[in-house]
């Protein structure tokens, strides 16, 4: 059996160690993306936040490990890893696959009996009990032309045969995953909870990230920033500056 340890280093990168932070922020990214997206937001916040974002397999420095192409398990694996973090108030926030994975890992520590301080669910509408949340692609041809259109990949490293071929499989296996996952149909949690989304997303329209506000018996909130799927991309200094006014007691929970 691996370790303790040793799963919570597989799973989590700690870009910027901080030592004196009072919060922690434990951020899942969407469906292609690692750990790595999350370093600029991590460079902001160092010091009273200690970031980890959660490097799913199949990318970088897991590339050589399969996709988990069930997002329950996935889930699983990643509330395991975080029994090692728990000395800190946890505040998840999770990016359109990423907010799936944060929801379902927040509900594992709380029925453990952990405390989430707060979930920022990102680019996604609320779970739906009837099927998938959405109508995904699961031929690469298709998960290539979404993934251009959502402008989420550089839209040069999908013209790279080469680098094409190393993305691929994980894609495959988060669109696959995606696909098959169906949320219970009471599955809430009880820490409040922030949908955020772009006013110009056709993935996730605005009164369909409301949906979340069923997802929680406590406080819910909707924020809407400018842009599309990506806006925390174009908007990273609002979206920022959002996590840090929370972080740091303006949005005290």
């Amino acid at each position: 059996m691996t370790s303790l340890s040793l799963d919570s280093d597989l799973w989590c990168r700690r870009f910027h160690p901080s030592p004196t932070a009072t919060r922690r922020l434990v951020c899942f990214p969407h469906a292609g993306g690692s750990a790595s997206f999350y370093f600029p937001v991590s460079a902001a916040l160092r010091g009273p936040v200690d970031l980890l974002a959660v490097q799913y397999p199949g990318r970088q420095d897991r590339r050589e490990e399969p996709a988990v192409q069930d997002l329950h398990r996935m889930a699983d694996d990643v509330a395991e890893a975080l029994r090692r973090w728990g000395d800190l108030p946890l505040t998840l926030f999770g990016h359109s696959m990423g907010a799936l994975v944060a929801f379902e890992v927040a509900r594992r520590i709380e029925r453990a009996g952990g405390r989430i301080d707060h979930l920022f669910v990102s680019g996604r509408k609320g779970p739906s009990v009837d099927g998938p949340e959405l109508s995904h692609p699961l031929d690469d041809e298709g998960i290539v032309a979404e993934v251009r259109a959502m402008s989420g990949t550089d839209a040069r490293l999908l013209e790279d045969e080469e680098l094409l071929r190393m993305v691929l499989p994980a894609l495959r296996g988060d669109y696959r995953a995606l696909g098959a996952y169906r949320a219970d149909r009471d599955a809430a949690v009880t820490c409040p909870v922030t949908a955020v989304v772009g006013d110009q997303d056709p993935w996730t329209p605005v009164p369909e990230a409301a949906h979340w506000r069923d997802r929680t018996t406590a406080a819910f909130d909707l924020r809407v920033f400018p842009g599309g799927h990506f806006y925390l991309s174009s908007g990273a200094d609002e979206v920022t500056a959002m996590l840090r006014d929370h972080l740091t007691g303006t949005l005290r929970t």
